[in-house]
Formats: C-alpha cells, sequence, structure tokens
C-alpha cells in the first residue's frame, strides 16, 4: 500500500491537519493546497447520520454494476449515472473567512479525496457532488478503493458543496437525509482583468462544420459543429483543472489561466442540453478561414512528408484567420488556442490531413493550433469526463486515427488529442520542451488525473493501473510552473505589481565568489543550465521567494551551477539562461568566458578596476567600430558632471558627458538633434545609469539619477525591448561600453566600486 494512503487528509499540503472523526464511512476530501501565503485551501467538514443535508441532490445506491463500470467506455444508450435529486435546507456561509484560506479562480476545481480511513478496508461505490444550493446539476464519480477525484463546478462567491458517499457495502439510512456526507467551503473569485485564453474552432470556407467519428458514433451522438464546440469547451475546462492542480501543488497557489466568458444555453452539464439553462461558460469562437477545406487538407500533407516546402503553413493561416477575426490591432496582446476541425484521417495515405500541432508566436499573437481527429473521443461534459477516460472502444483505423500508434483506444486517443493540444498551449504560453511532463510526451497519462483507476492499455499492452495516485499522474515540468508562476495571464491579486521592465543583466566582477553578478529590477527567479548538446534544460537553479519579492541581485558561483550537472558534464560548457520575475530573460552562451575576467576588465587612470557589463545591442550594423568612455568624473575627484547630452534622431547617436570645467566626453556620435538633461548638482545629483529600449541597435534612452529622477524618452521609446542598465549594489557607474555606425548599436556599463 502506497504511503500516500496513509498521509492523505482533510487539509492543504503544508497546512495543519484538520482533527479526524473515526467513521470509516468519512470522506476527506484535499482539493488543494496554498504555499508562501497565497492561495488555495479548501475547508471541509464532515457529517453524521443525523446532519440535514446542505442542499438538494443526493444520489441513491448505485448497483454492483454501476460501482465498477468505471473501466468500460460509454454505451450507445446509456448516459452516464445521475443522482436522485432531495430537497434540504440551505446552509449558512461564513464569509468572514480570509482570502488566503479559500481562495479559487477556475470556474471548474478538480478535488480528490479519501473515504474513511485508509487503514479500513477499501470501498467501491459513488460519489455524488451536490452543487451550490442546487443550482447546477448533481453529478456522480466512481470512488475506486477508497480514493475518488470529482470536477466541481463553481459560481462567483462563496459555494457549499456537499459530497455524498454511497455503496453497495454501505449501510444507508432509509430518509432522505445522506448517511455518509462532506462539505466544502469555497470561495471563487474570477480574475477578468487579466487577458484570457481564447477558444476558437477554425473551419473551412465551404466546411460542412463535421469531424471525423466512428459510423456508431456518428449515429449515437452526431458528429456536427455544436457538438464539437461541447467536446472542445469540455477539453480545455479539464486543461484549466489540471493547470491549477499542478500549479497548487508546486507551491504557486491556485493560479491558472482564464476563458473568455459568454452568457449562453450551458453544456458543461449534459442535463442542461435539453433545458437550455443559460450559464456563464468560455466562449469558443467560431472563425471561417478563407481557405477552403481542400486547400487546408492538401497543405499539411507537405509538412507531414516533411518535404519543408510548406511547412507550417497552416500555422500561418490561423494566425491569418484568428487576426482577421479578432482584429487584432497593434499592442494588444492576444493569446488564443485553435482547433482545425477539418482534419481528417487518410486511411489510403495513413496520414492526418490538415492536421499540424504547433505552438508559440511573437509580437501581438500568441497562437496554438490542433486537429479534430481525436475529438471524437473527447467528453462533451462534466458526467462524460470519468467514462471517457475508462472508454476502451478498440480504434478503428478504417475510419479514424491511430495518433503515433498512442491511441489504439477511445480513451487513449482523449489522451492524445487533449493532452498534445494542451502541449501547444504551453508552447503558446512560451514553454520549451521539457525532460519530461506535458512538454515532453507525457500526457499520454493525462486520464490519470482525472481518474483512480486505468484501464487496458494499447500502448503498453498492460492491465493498466489498479489505483492512480498523485505521483503516478501527468504533471507540467517545475520550470513550466515557474514560467507559468510570472506569467500575465496566471496572476493572483495577492501579487506584487511588476516592478521595472523585467530585464536582466549581468556583471563580471571581483567579488570573491566567482565572478558574476546577475540583476533585475523586478527580481531574479531561476537560471536555467545547459552544456554542450542538451536539447533541453536537466538542471537549473532557484532563488527564493521572500514577503512577494526575489532578490534583485544574486551571485552566480561557478562551481555551485556545475555542482548541478551530472559528474560527466561538470567540465562541458556551460550556457545559462537566467529569469527574472518580470518575464524577461538573459543568455549567457558561455559561462566560463563570462566569468573570466581578463575579458571583462579595464584598468582606470588611478590603478581600480572596473568591469564591463553585459552589452545591448548586436554591434553588426555596416561600418560598427568598437567604442569606449571612462567617465572622468569616476577617477578625478575635482571633476563634476553637469549634464548629459544625448544625440538622437529615429535612435539613439550618441551620448555626451559635459563638466563643470566646460570639458566633455562624447560616447558615439554627434547626429541627429541634441537634448540636455541637467543634473541638480546642488542636491548631489548623479548619473545611476539609463533606461534602454534596444534590439539590433540602441533604439531609445531614458537618464536615471541617484535622487529617482528620470528624463524624457530620446530616441524611439517603442523599438526594441525594454532594459535597465544599473550599477549592481557596491559599485558605481565608471563608464560606457559599446560599439557605433551610422548610430550606436551596441552598449553596456563600465562599473567600478
Amino acid at each position: 500500500m502506497p504511503s500516500f494512503l496513509n498521509n492523505l487528509r482533510t487539509r492543504a499540503k503544508g497546512t495543519s491537519s484538520v482533527k479526524k472523526q473515526k467513521s470509516s464511512n468519512d470522506l476527506k476530501t484535499n482539493g488543494n493546497s496554498h504555499a508562501n501565503g497565497a492561495n488555495g485551501t479548501i475547508n471541509s467538514r464532515k457529517s453524521n447520520s443525523t446532519l440535514n443535508s446542505s442542499m438538494p441532490g443526493t444520489s441513491t445506491p448505485p448497483t454492483s454494476e454501476d460501482s465498477t463500470s468505471q473501466t468500460r467506455g460509454p454505451q450507445a444508450t446509456t448516459p452516464p449515472p445521475l443522482p436522485t435529486p432531495r430537497p434540504g435546507p440551505r446552509p449558512t456561509i461564513n464569509t468572514s473567512k480570509r482570502y488566503s484560506m479559500n481562495q479559487v479562480h477556475q470556474q471548474v476545481l478538480l478535488i480528490f479525496g479519501q473515504i474513511g480511513d485508509s487503514s479500513h478496508r477499501p470501498l467501491d461505490g459513488m460519489v455524488t457532488v451536490n452543487h451550490h444550493q442546487g443550482r447546477f446539476p448533481a453529478t456522480a464519480w466512481p470512488v475506486s478503493d477508497s480514493y475518488f477525484k470529482a470536477l466541481v463546478h463553481l459560481e462567483p462567491g462563496w459555494n457549499r458543496i456537499r459530497l455524498d458517499f454511497t455503496s453497495p457495502k454501505v449501510s444507508t439510512t432509509s430518509s432522505s437525509i445522506p448517511a455518509h456526507s462532506s462539505f466544502l467551503n469555497i470561495n471563487y473569485l474570477p480574475l477578468v482583468q487579466l487577458p484570457p485564453l481564447q477558444l476558437a474552432i477554425i473551419l473551412g470556407s465551404d466546411s460542412p462544420g463535421t469531424y471525423n467519428a466512428m459510423p456508431d458514433r456518428m449515429q449515437r451522438e452526431g458528429n456536427g459543429l455544436e457538438l464539437a464546440v461541447k467536446k472542445f469547451r469540455m477539453a480545455a475546462y479539464l486543461w484549466q483543472a489540471f493547470t491549477g492542480e499542478q500549479m497548487n501543488r508546486n507551491g504557486f497557489g491556485r493560479r491558472c489561466f482564464r476563458f473568455e466568458d459568454a452568457w449562453e444555453p450551458g453544456t458543461l452539464s449534459f442535463q442542461d442540453w435539453g433545458t437550455g439553462q443559460f450559464r456563464t461558460q468560455a466562449k469558443v469562437h467560431i472563425i471561417r478561414s478563407t481557405k477552403t477545406v481542400a486547400e487546408i487538407r492538401d497543405l499539411e500533407r507537405a509538412q507531414q512528408n516533411h518535404s519543408g516546402k510548406k511547412n507550417g503553413e497552416l500555422f500561418g493561416i490561423a494566425a491569418e484567420a484568428v487576426k482577421d477575426y479578432f482584429k487584432t490591432q497593434p499592442g494588444q496582446k492576444q493569446y488564443v488556442s485553435c482547433l482545425f476541425l477539418d482534419s481528417h484521417w487518410d486511411p489510403k495515405a495513413k496520414m492526418i490531413r490538415g492536421h499540424a500541432a504547433l505552438g508559440g508566436g511573437d509580437g501581438d499573437l500568441q497562437l496554438g493550433i490542433f486537429g479534430s481527429h481525436a475529438l471524437q473521443s473527447y467528453p462533451s461534459s462534466i458526467e462524460e469526463v470519468w467514462q471517457a477516460f475508462g472508454d476502451c472502444t478498440r480504434t478503428d483505423t478504417a475510419f479514424v486515427a491511430n495518433d503515433c500508434n498512442e491511441s489504439g483506444s477511445n480513451w487513449e486517443a482523449a489522451n492524445i488529442g487533449i493532452g498534445a493540444h494542451l502541449h501547444e498551449t504551453g508552447h503558446l504560453f512560451g514553454c520549451p520542451h521539457q525532460e519530461s511532463g506535458v512538454m515532453l510526451r507525457d500526457y499520454v497519462t493525462f486520464n490519470r488525473t482525472f481518474t483512480c483507476r486505468e484501464p487496458y492499455s494499447t500502448r503498453t499492452k498492460s492491465p493498466g493501473q489498479r489505483l492512480v495516485m498523485p505521483e503516478d499522474e501527468c504533471k507540467w515540468h517545475r520550470l513550466d510552473t515557474l514560467r507559468f508562476r510570472f506569467h500575465p495571464c496566471f496572476g493572483i491579486p495577492i501579487d506584487n505589481a511588476p516592478v521595472g521592465d523585467g530585464s536582466v543583466q549581468v556583471w563580471t566582477v571581483d567579488n570573491g565568489q566567482g565572478g558574476v553578478i546577475a540583476t533585475s529590477k523586478s527580481g531574479v527567479a531561476w537560471a536555467e543550465l545547459y552544456t554542450e548538446g542538451d536539447d533541453v534544460c536537466r538542471a537549473w537553479r532557484e532563488w527564493p521567494e521572500f514577503e512577494n519579492q526575489y532578490p534583485r541581485q544574486v551571485s552566480l558561483v561557478e562551481s555551485e551551477l556545475r555542482a548541478l550537472l551530472p559528474k560527466e558534464k561538470r567540465n562541458a560548457r556551460l550556457k545559462l539562461e537566467i529569469f527574472s520575475a518580470g518575464g524577461g530573460k538573459h543568455v549567457v552562451e558561455d559561462f566560463n568566458q563570462l566569468a573570466n575576467q581578463k575579458n571583462h576588465r579595464v584598468r582606470f587612470p588611478d590603478g581600480r578596476w572596473g568591469y564591463r557589463g553585459s552589452k545591448l545591442g548586436y554591434s553588426q550594423m555596416e561600418g560598427s567600430e568598437p567604442h569606449e568612455v571612462l567617465l572622468e568624473s569616476a577617477y578625478i575627484q575635482t571633476k563634476l558632471m553637469l549634464t548629459v547630452r544625448v544625440w538622437h534622431g529615429l535612435a539613439v547617436d550618441g551620448i555626451e558627458f559635459i563638466y563643470e570645467d566646460t570639458t566633455s566626453q562624447l560616447f558615439g556620435k554627434r547626429g541627429g538633434k541634441p537634448t540636455d538633461f541637467n543634473l541638480d548638482t546642488r542636491r548631489g545629483e548623479l548619473l545611476m545609469g539609463f533606461a534602454l529600449r534596444a534590439g539590433l541597435w540602441i533604439d531609445g534612452l531614458q537618464v536615471l539619477t541617484s535622487l529617482g529622477r528620470t528624463s524624457e524618452w530620446f530616441g524611439n521609446p517603442h523599438g526594441g525591448s525594454g532594459h535597465t542598465l544599473m550599477p549592481p549594489r557596491g559599485y558605481t557607474l565608471g563608464g560606457i561600453s559599446g560599439s557605433c555606425a551610422q548610430w550606436l548599436d551596441g552598449l553596456s556599463l563600465i562599473i567600478v566600486r
């Protein structure tokens, strides 16, 4: 028996345990946890046979067939089990509970729990989730060896949820009061101020709006656009529930991306389909491409044949359609995950046409795309989730695809379709490939997040997992969750507002600890280590968060970093990618070369050593020549700088430093127009550094002073990306190094103690 069985209690991970009652039939739930004083704990309170029902909707005891049916797929005419409603009084909710103890930010929440104590014999049965005040239909979930997983639909504000357990092996009362119940109080706060993940289905201009499905499935449920929307929406809520739980387990609170919501006929419960009940739910946009179905399908034949001529054109078609549909304006960042409905399995060519699994983007559009070839296997409602992941119906490649030979049954096809599309959505959010998790191919076990038993697998030719515990589940890699922690789509109310531009600077210095310092105004969060030949990151270093702030300056000690690597790679060339809490990063291609002080030192006339920092700009313009200025005010005590004069036009041409004795020093050239920024020398104001806009060259510049003043922007304030150049603690600005062509195309600070 796994040790986890002895540790699961009605509490959040890392918090104090709630006192446990002795009844073997009590429900213990563990919906989420909180870390760093963040949000996420769900409080539960057990009931006994005399406790009144908190809301309508308890279930009748299932038959033995019901309690074991989770290993079989949905039948042609058998809907998911429905609980029988029973009336009951409404409970009172303590709305004075603290935000950090009960707050979640997603409409569909994943919970998992245990029935009774692990020391008693395991039980099978059903748990019925009775939603807040009965305003969402009750749903039933299987209990396997005393464990269950369930999805809970939430409404904005406080939600009082009751869980009822029934089993043929456990006695029940004849009254309407459930004998074995537990309660959850959850506060759902939608974060509508954050940018949403948009969901879109893309159709060819002449598409009939259908997708591939088995003939019996088409007859049973159809394969039209309306059902496609339901399935895609449900898959997206599974992404969200999975991601929220993973962020929570990684200690970042229950933070997750949100969807754009719409008020429309609800589809999350199939019990709403016939009534037309309106609900707030994720909007799925329907976008018609200018390309025909034939054009869409033919384009990706070239990609899958690896001819390279049309590689990725489907991504471009999606980007064009999305931009035209949303009327995207410059500066409006959008995140869109798309499903191409016209994907088609070609059994003769044995390829999926009109499908590409791609994600990424730049500028204002972050985009992920995937095909609909596995859509028939997706659940279309919450009630179908556990059944879809238990459907062992074999894949018939005369009609539908067995993607990568890993979709030999319906539940495995759902894993590939939902999981691989989530993989591309991970790229959309900035995640690269990883050594494990969703960003590798671990989504072949995506089902395990939502079920406690796994059926026979055609992929592994094994009987499946008898009992699935959290350690057996698919995961986001730790580095993915770190990226999400600082992504604008994943914020929570207790986060501090971003400080600075998020840029990272590195400095080679003689500090007695290895000679390299990394700084960022927004804080340095983590660094990824790569050795020669590494295609993914296998070692990294994190820095701790303290009171919602990451350290703004850290030392990078080579011996400590190399100790994180495997022994056989500790002497290899080391590449670093250093990430800030503001979403920026800095790449060090060769750390050994960076740490070599001889490459970065410069001797001042007074005998002190100065150190060149990391350079902005590529220094690759035609006619580019190196240029360096050691400020006389840095080594001559009687020299007083009065003015910084910036020469600029559409870029920055030069920077001139003017002294009290009327002499000056010029970095770059005099071009464009000059603008003076005067220092307040009566108050002892000094030049501290610069804010820059830079890419291939230096687009724009602001002067920063010791009194906290900033100048106006000189040059182009919108070009390139933002950076802040200021000396680290213990150092002052001693000069500027870089290069100049027609204008400045390289700039770094020289710092000195």
